[in-house]
């Protein structure tokens, strides 16, 4: 197995770019790319012993959840039930002047 293949295999490389000394709003990129993939809550998964049953419980309970919110897109999209109402966005105000 090449280097690259094992990469792929653990997963991709999560990459944060600090622009301008700002790493404050690095950390806040990171986190929300963290959040995004979930590794906040295999963390807190992993954090005490599952015994096999208790996993066997929650992932059938995840493929359920999975399905019915597959099955609940695809109503909305066919018209079956109407779609969720859209929140106003907050309005942005524009970004302070780079020097």
């Amino acid at each position: 197995m090449t280097r690259v293949q094992r990469q792929q295999q653990i997963g991709k490389i999560l990459q944060v770019f600090v622009r301008d000394n700002n790493v404050d709003q690095a950390l806040r990129v990171l986190k929300k790319k963290l959040q995004r993939e979930g590794v906040f809550r295999e963390m807190k998964r992993r954090r005490a012993y599952e015994k096999p049953s208790e996993r066997k419980t929650r992932e059938k309970a995840e493929a359920v959840r999975r399905a019915r919110k597959a099955a609940r897109k695809l109503a909305q999209r066919e018209g079956l039930i109407p779609m969720p109402k859209r929140r106003e966005a907050a309005p942005r105000r524009p970004p302070p002047p780079r020097f």
